[in-house]
């Protein structure tokens, strides 16, 4: 698992208070989802989300885009790292493929019964636009890490997470 993935992992777990599974192998092909979460408190009953990190801080490929997507540019090496920056790349190879909606299945996951979140660093504004129109939402990773940081000041928890704990302990030596 991602170092990235790792830390929305603990923003889900210790931040929202969700359960999480993550890193799910697809039982054909090669792929995974990043993470699922289950929110058991809300007050509409639980709540399922599916949740997928593309993080990246190369100054040219960090935003979110919604630039169309094609599955032959993104075998062209060159093409690689701007193809995985759309929201066309997340509808097709993150929440569309039928390996993973089969595996979604497998936990309960059913159209219409849950969230589609992309974790990115940062966006451009037609890309929200194009989640919305998909029914996907968007996190962005630094305020990810703003509201994990918070928590870490405001607690005096031993958190055995070595995920939170690196960034309690990296908090608090400020």
């Amino acid at each position: 698992m991602e170092t990235t993935e790792k830390i929305v992992e603990s923003y889900c777990r210790y931040v929202k208070g969700w359960f999480t599974i993550s890193n799910i192998k697809c039982s054909t092909g090669q792929y995974e989802i990043d993470l699922l979460a289950i929110e058991t408190t809300s007050d509409e009953g639980i709540k399922r989300y599916h949740i997928e990190s593309g993080v990246s801080i190369s100054g040219a490929f960090s935003k979110l885009t919604a630039k169309p997507f094609s599955p032959h540019k993104l075998k062209e090496r060159v093409h690689q790292a701007s193809q995985r920056r759309t929201i066309g790349y997340f509808m097709e190879r993150k929440f569309g493929l039928p390996e993973i909606v089969t595996e979604l299945r497998k936990f309960g996951f059913k159209e219409g019964n849950y969230s589609r979140i992309i974790v990115t660093w940062g966006w451009e504004e037609e890309a929200v636009e194009e989640a919305e129109r998909n029914g996907i939402v968007l996190w962005d990773f630094r305020q990810i890490l703003k509201e994990i940081a918070q928590i870490c000041l405001d607690k005096k928890t031993y958190f055995s997470d070595d995920t939170l704990r690196t960034i309690q302990l990296f908090e608090r030596s400020k």
